[in-house]
């Protein structure tokens, strides 16, 4: 019996400190060493795709927020429209926050992407940038008009320029679907070029090229423009494209996911969109 001891004493000993772990402030279980509040045992770890601005920028916000409620937060930042989705796919990220609803039921459709739309967070009006013309009415008869050439936003760029009396859509057509064939009437017989990625759409307007660079708020933000003051006109706050938070489908139900959703629609967050991004950027309560 004192040899079975001899080797059980040690052996229960190793146990115990390595559960003790090196720090004597460790919590355990009913308090902490000073007889505070409990934390979280365990962190669950949330990792979100985001472009660099503002998505990435509000997550940074959202942080700490989480992190009290035992979720940490990993942002990992993308410069393009394609790699976040096929990242979730592949399982490298839980979320991805970067695209509005149009974009990823268009993306959904194309590869067959299980995903979801866990929640709506804000929206980016897109905007008309020009450094050859003040407005619109200042356009030339075959204005050189450049789009991003990503299908999903035409049917919102078009919408705008037809708001904006420059064009005319075919009776009965889905606006967010709308594309350049379904224009009916283009009195200055503007020239649409649909060549570029949204993302290199600030570059071709700083080289001026084009009478006319239609531009997504996030891509203008990270190059320094102001949506606001820089924009020739602009879409308005009440548009359907709302930024959401994707995930695969049934990830939606997760207490994390729905920590996130519920976090990046508090009062603090929407107030921080709104005192950063001066109306730029619009947070959505739904």
């Amino acid at each position: 019996m004192k040899k079975w001891l001899s080797i059980f004493v040690p052996f229960a000993l190793i146990l115990f400190l390595a559960a003790c772990g090196t720090s004597n402030d460790e919590t355990t279980e009913g308090g902490n060493a000073d007889g505070g509040e409990t934390k979280p045992e365990e962190t669950t770890t949330l990792v979100v795709g985001a472009s660099n601005v503002p998505h990435a920028e509000i997550l940074e916000e959202a942080k700490p927020i989480l992190e009290e409620q035992g979720i940490e937060l990993q942002i990992e930042t993308f410069q393009d429209y394609v790699l976040p989705n096929q990242a979730l796919a592949g399982g490298d990220l839980d979320a991805n926050y970067f695209q509005h609803i149009p974009y990823l039921n268009a993306q959904i459709e194309e590869h067959g992407y299980d995903f979801v739309n866990a929640g709506g967070i804000h929206i980016e009006p897109i905007g008309v940038y020009s450094k050859k013309y003040d407005s619109l009415d200042d356009l030339p008869e075959k204005a050189h008009i450049i789009i991003s050439s990503s299908v999903p936003d035409h049917g919102r760029i078009l919408s705008l320029l037809e708001k904006e009396g420059l064009i005319t859509l075919k009776d009965g057509v889905e606006k967010t679907t709308a594309t350049i064939d379904d224009i009916v009437d283009n009195p200055k017989n503007l020239h649409f070029d649909t060549e570029y990625e949204a993302s290199l759409l600030p570059q071709i307007y700083n080289n001026d090229e084009g009478d006319a660079v239609l531009i997504n708020s996030n891509y203008a933000i990270d190059a320094g423009l102001n949506p606001l003051e820089d924009s020739i006109a602009i879409e308005e706050s009440d548009s359907p494209y709302v930024n959401v938070i994707a995930v695969r489908s049934g990830d939606e139900n997760k207490e994390a996911i729905k920590a996130l959703v519920e976090v990046l629609r508090s009062e603090e967050i929407q107030n921080f969109i709104l005192e950063k991004y001066e109306g730029a950027v619009v947070p959505v309560s739904e």
